[in-house]
């Protein structure tokens, strides 16, 4: 067999470098792979735009549109349709659930699916009692993030209030029946703190939306001296009027963050603002690969008292200054 000649050899390697930078070009054009982030929450587009703002992944190189694409599912406080919007993200086939909500969403998403990675936040209860993870450090399954633990700070919320208000006396707690951890917070661990505290816990049920404006003309006419709600979905979707009739009615409330920051006076929870930076992190770790599986679970390692004084200068409320003064912030 003959050799190329020299000259065969030399006049190759132009053609070649040509195929070779045809190659690269080829490969600069094909489109990036684009990330799907499926976003089921709780709540309504408003207060969860605010909350999802606080999951930084642009920071850590995520950016929409360009690697990432986010389909966001609302249940706007009516859980029955977790289930079905939970099914809607399995369909589109995103690469991750984030869960932004309670026990009740959360397991919603892992009835749905268990091979897609789902992050949970804002789960108030405890996620291995509530059978969503096998333990906080090896979760074992599709499902991890952090817990917030907000109904075991139920007592510390009572005590908060009752330093606040000096003549605290009867506490009416809204609730909604047919949420478990309502149910659990209202009937079981509220109780049992308002004695230490020598209150007195009125619960009040509501189930629909239609009961708030029943509920409100009752509490109109027994005067109660506080009003604690939950923090769940259904309070968290109508929390703008809950905050409205407490104002109206001058009535001392507390209740979680987003309730503060819809005209509440008072909460105690955990630093929000922290808790989805770690999010971040989950949510970022995941898309390169790692399994929920053994990622542990985190639980807040910061807490936060928030007062709206504006609030409290609507209801003619006068904060001590002992209170005010262990606020991490303040609304004015």
């Amino acid at each position: 067999m003959r050799r190329p000649s020299r000259k065969t050899a030399l006049a190759s390697i132009p053609f070649a470098g040509a195929l070779l930078a045809v190659a690269v070009i080829a490969a600069a054009q094909q489109p990036k792979k684009i990330l799907r982030i499926g976003h089921l929450s709780s709540f309504d587009p408003a207060s969860e735009s605010a909350r999802s703002e606080g999951i930084r992944l642009r920071e850590l190189g995520y950016i929409e549109g360009q690697n990432i694409a986010t389909e966001y599912r609302y249940a706007e406080g009516k859980m029955k349709r977790a289930s079905e919007l939970a099914a809607e993200l399995v369909r589109l086939k995103v690469d991750i659930i984030l869960a932004a909500g309670g026990t009740g969403l959360i397991q919603a998403a892992k009835n749905a699916t268990k091979t897609i990675p789902i992050v949970m936040t804002g789960g108030g209860s405890d996620p291995v009692e509530a059978g969503l993870v096998e333990s906080l450090a090896r979760p074992g399954g599709n499902v991890t993030g952090i817990t917030t633990f907000a109904r075991q700070l139920a007592g510390k919320r009572l005590e908060l209030l009752k330093e606040a208000v000096t003549k605290l006396v009867r506490v009416a707690a809204l609730y909604d029946p047919a949420n478990s951890n309502d149910i659990v917070e209202v009937k079981e661990l509220l109780p049992a703190d308002a004695r230490a505290l020598k209150l007195t816990i009125q619960p009040w049920e509501i189930r629909a939306v239609d009961d708030f404006e029943k509920v409100f003309a009752a509490l109109n006419k027994q005067r109660p001296d506080g009003l604690y709600v939950t923090g769940s979905p259904l309070m968290g979707a109508n929390r703008k009027r809950i905050a409205d009739f407490a104002i109206k009615s001058r009535l001392p409330s507390v209740s979680n963050r987003t309730y503060v920051d819809a005209g509440g006076l008072m909460s105690y929870g955990a630093d929000l603002a922290d808790s989805y930076r770690r999010i971040a992190i989950y949510v970022d770790r995941i898309l390169k690969g790692a399994k929920p599986a053994d990622m542990p679970v985190e639980q807040p390692t910061k807490f936060e008292l928030v007062i709206n004084l504006k609030t409290a200068k609507q209801i003619d409320l006068m904060i001590p200054q002992k209170v005010l003064a262990r606020a991490d912030k303040v609304i004015k």
